[in-house]
């Protein structure tokens, strides 16, 4: 093949999968989406001391494609209510997030409300933005241990990456690419996990098959779960938050 066309052959690529990132953004009608208030709400007996437990991270966390109470946050607060255990939660979530804003926006205010448990949802956006896998290493741990500077005994979790290479809005081959993204930042999230001694939830690999093969399991949008697709998430959320907060 003439070097004339090796050289044309990643220009077309480039123009395809471009093409296809803005097609993207302009298919899938947009949910509507109020942002959570960030006051702390109750769940349990008013009378019990309550486990304080904080929500950080981007949509998923703020539980956009489904209505507010379908979400993980709710969802995680009554699953600990309904254990027994009297719960305030507060949610500081913002759509777009990437674990840098986690890092820049949301920290300070975690460490404020005392939290006992930081449950974090993010990296969608991390795999469509431009960040490395050395600069998210850098953000969960930094994130980690503003955390941990202020009480060094809360609980940490944080779900991986969703497998973006089931989001029915992005066209192949642009939807392979981005799944093969965001497995690759999982590599680093479950890494920095370990060496943080922080549980990672399994999102991608318990939930990601199953929303292959379910697409009527994300909103409208074609991008976010929608309340079902939530509710598959939250039964593995759930199911390591009983492990980490149990007695």
């Amino acid at each position: 093949m003439p070097l004339r066309r090796l050289l044309v052959l990643p220009l077309l690529a480039a123009a395809l999968l471009g093409a296809e990132a803005a097609w993207a953004l302009l298919v899938g009608e947009e949910v509507p989406y109020t942002p959570p208030s960030t006051e702390p709400q109750r769940a349990g007996d008013p009378a019990d001391p309550a486990l304080r437990l904080v929500v950080l991270g981007d949509s998923t966390a703020a539980g956009q494609g489904a209505p507010y109470e379908r979400g993980i946050a709710v969802g995680a607060a009554r699953t600990l209510a309904a254990r027994g255990r009297a719960v305030t939660w507060s949610n500081l979530a913002v759509s777009g997030a990437q674990w840098s804003d986690v890092r820049a926006d949301q920290v300070q205010r975690a460490a404020e409300l005392d939290a006992d448990v930081v449950l974090i949802s993010a990296g969608a956006n991390d795999v469509t933005g431009a960040t490395s896998g050395g600069a998210l290493r850098d953000d969960i741990t930094a994130v980690v241990r503003g955390l941990r500077a202020s009480d060094p005994d809360v609980t940490i979790l944080m779900t991986g990456v969703p497998d973006m290479g089931s989001t029915p809005r992005f066209p192949q081959p642009l939807r392979w690419l981005v799944g093969e993204r965001a497995e690759s930042l999982n590599g680093v999230v479950r890494t920095t996990g370990a060496a943080l001694d922080v549980a990672v939830i399994p999102i991608p690999e318990r939930t990601g098959p199953v929303f292959r093969r379910d697409h009527s399991l994300f909103s409208v949008d074609r991008f976010h779960p929608d309340a079902r697709g939530y509710a598959v998430w939250r039964e593995v959320i759930d199911e390591a938050l009983l492990a980490a907060v149990a007695p």
